[in-house]
């Protein structure tokens, strides 16, 4: 009795135990079918005879090298100011003539105008003086040894005292300082003379002002009859124009990504589809307190003139180059605060996918995280796929 007792209970045991696991079992796998149902909920089905098929395009993503930062500010072309020359009267006088015309291309030491001056006739004069100055002071000195000579010649035969030889020695030594006084002043007015371009000696000449740079004459401020006594007032400007700055104000952001020496990108809005380069050469110090930004200055070269100050276009500088995934602009679908696209799954089948991406580049879009390369997405289309 006992026995049979015990294998009763046994037999329940069993029983209430794999109907346990089988619950258990069955629980999990319903559980699971469940989170399925859930991931695959959100995908986009499309029946072989769907309509948007057509309408739908799908490629493989690639992987690029792409720029992840990039720079991108308005600028604007203006006149390298370390090859600009303000033209100045260089002696007060009479403007006779002007010689050249507004826009003109000069040379360097091409004649701009001429000036009638009383100034020339002062410098002439002085450097006669200082030819006169010189004639005098040698002939001293020739009438100086020659009294130190015959005082010596005395002074052995004891016909003069000493000191008489040391007063003409003394005397020679200063003559000598005079004519080395009187060369330097003749030297002087003679430097006088080529600076203002006259000829030595010569009266009533013309002052005429040439050009100091090569360039185009961008400003003229002055007619011919004109007197002018104000040595310090601009005649005319000329500007080579061989080479011009591009400037452009960074936002503090970004000013990072921009170092001195390095070439940037410029494109203009005269010249659309155009790319050029430039070269930077000066980063402000200081942040502009108002727009926060920083201004840059890249030179660039401008042959044929092409470029003009005041110019408007803009920068473009690429930073951290990377190997990425990039996908087509019309396979990125922005949401709510993220983006995502469409990965195939099948053909007529649709995962929506978030995707981290960055900076667009041309028309494609780096992804950072969410596609692996060779997946295949829907490039065009998208929007057709996107739920409510």
């Amino acid at each position: 009795m006992k026995r049979l007792a015990w294998l009763l209970v046994s037999i329940g045991i069993c029983l209430l135990t794999g109907c346990s696991r089988a619950k258990g079992k069955t629980v999990e796998a319903t559980s699971a079918r469940e989170t399925n149902a859930d991931f695959e909920s959100a995908w986009v089905i499309l029946p072989a005879d769907s309509p948007k098929l057509k309408r739908i395009r799908v490629e493989p993503v690639r992987l690029a090298e792409i720029p992840l930062d990039e720079v991108v500010a308005p600028g604007k072309i203006e006149i390298n100011l370390n090859r600009l020359s303000r033209v100045l009267m260089p002696v007060p006088g009479r403007v006779r003539q002007v010689l050249v015309k507004l826009g003109d291309a000069v040379k360097e030491g091409t004649p701009l105008l001429s000036v009638e001056s009383p100034e020339v006739g002062s410098a002439t004069s002085a450097y006669r003086q200082a030819e006169a100055a010189v004639s005098r002071a040698q002939a001293a000195l020739v009438k100086a040894q020659a009294d130190l000579d015959r005082l010596r010649d005395l002074y052995e035969n004891r016909a003069v005292a000493k000191k008489e030889v040391l007063g003409a020695e003394s005397l020679l030594v200063q003559t000598r300082a005079d004519v080395d006084q009187a060369q330097a002043s003749k030297s002087e007015a003679q430097r006088r003379l080529e600076i203002l371009g006259l000829k030595l000696g010569e009266f009533a000449q013309e002052v005429v002002v040439r050009a100091p740079i090569a360039g185009k004459v961008l400003e003229i401020n002055v007619a011919p009859g004109e007197y002018r006594n104000d040595t310090s007032s601009t005649l005319m400007t000329i500007a080579d124009l061989g080479t011009v700055w591009v400037v452009a104000d960074i936002p503090e952001s970004s000013i990072r990504l921009v170092t001195l020496g390095e070439h940037i990108d410029i494109e203009l809005l005269a010249y659309p589809g155009e790319s050029l380069k430039a070269r930077v050469t000066q980063i402000a110090d200081v942040v502009d307190p108002q727009t926060r930004t920083v201004r840059v200055r890249a030179e660039m070269s401008n042959p044929g003139g092409r470029f003009r100050p005041e110019m408007f276009g803009r920068i473009r500088h690429l930073e951290n180059f990377k190997h990425v995934v990039v996908v087509p602009v019309g396979a990125v679908v922005q949401g709510d605060g993220h983006s995502l696209v469409y990965r195939e799954k099948t053909p007529g089948t649709f995962e929506p996918v978030d995707v981290e991406v960055a900076n667009r580049h041309a028309d494609l879009i780096p992804v950072l995280k969410g596609l692996e390369n060779g997946d295949r997405v829907v490039v065009d289309g998208a929007m057709l796929l996107k739920t409510p």
